[in-house]
């Protein structure tokens, strides 16, 4: 955990030793990284944004950059506005929860976390139409193209594909893959799902991301 607020820190390594976590705490976001990089291991990072040394962003780019989608990476910040979560999620953070947190919320986002870790590292294919995702080494491939993915985007899409042909509502999508039960106007999902049709369906003939209007969005092969 790379946290410079020394009460927080405090808060959430005492509570999560209470549960048996073995948890490492820094105050800076150069130190996390000297650790990642000199070869310590751990199962999950948490990052605050605004840290001496490095930023919570800087790091979390140099683990995606060096270790690719196998560590999760957890934000916590003071920041909430829509832009700010775009932004820790696009640079690869599985997660964000904003201060001040309930640690039972924090608790249940790392435990969720850990599972789809460890679920992640199983062999599995998944596929819709021409496009093919591989968990193991989270690539997609749509016809004879690989589609680079980010962390989240690569989340999203996974979720889809596991629910092909299903209308998914935008709360649905926050809940399960963002990991936020609540509804607000948030437009996170509209971006993420922008993002997708981008990369795997814009420069193809067939499309297979569909919005269902007034309620979501639907993951299908398009009938010709």
């Amino acid at each position: 955990m790379a946290e410079d607020e020394e009460n927080i820190s405090d808060f959430v390594s005492r509570g999560l030793s209470d549960f048996k976590y073995d948890v490492t705490v820094v105050n800076n976001g150069l130190d996390a990284w000297k650790m990642l990089e000199g070869g310590e291991h751990f199962d999950l990072v948490m990052l605050d944004i605004r840290m001496p040394g490095m930023t919570g962003l800087e790091v979390c780019e140099k683990i995606r950059e060096h270790f690719g989608y196998e560590i999760p990476v957890l934000m916590l910040t003071a920041l909430d506005t829509t832009d700010d979560i775009v932004m820790g999620l696009h640079v690869g953070a599985d997660d964000y929860i904003v201060k001040p947190f309930r640690f039972m919320e924090l608790l249940a986002r790392i435990q969720a976390m850990l599972r789809r870790s460890d679920a992640t590292k199983s062999n599995r294919t998944l596929a819709c139409g021409d496009l093919h995702l591989d968990s193991s080494s989270h690539k997609a491939i749509r016809g004879d193209y690989e589609v680079d993915l980010s962390i989240k985007e690569y989340r999203l899409l996974e979720y889809m594909m596991e629910h092909h042909g299903e209308i998914l509502s935008r709360r649905q999508l926050l809940k399960d893959v963002w990991n936020k039960d609540f509804d607000t106007n948030t437009n996170i999902v509209d971006v993420y799902v922008r993002y997708l049709r981008s990369k795997i369906d814009d420069d193809f003939k067939q499309k297979l991301i569909h919005t269902v209007v007034g309620t979501g969005y639907c993951l299908r092969p398009e009938e010709e």
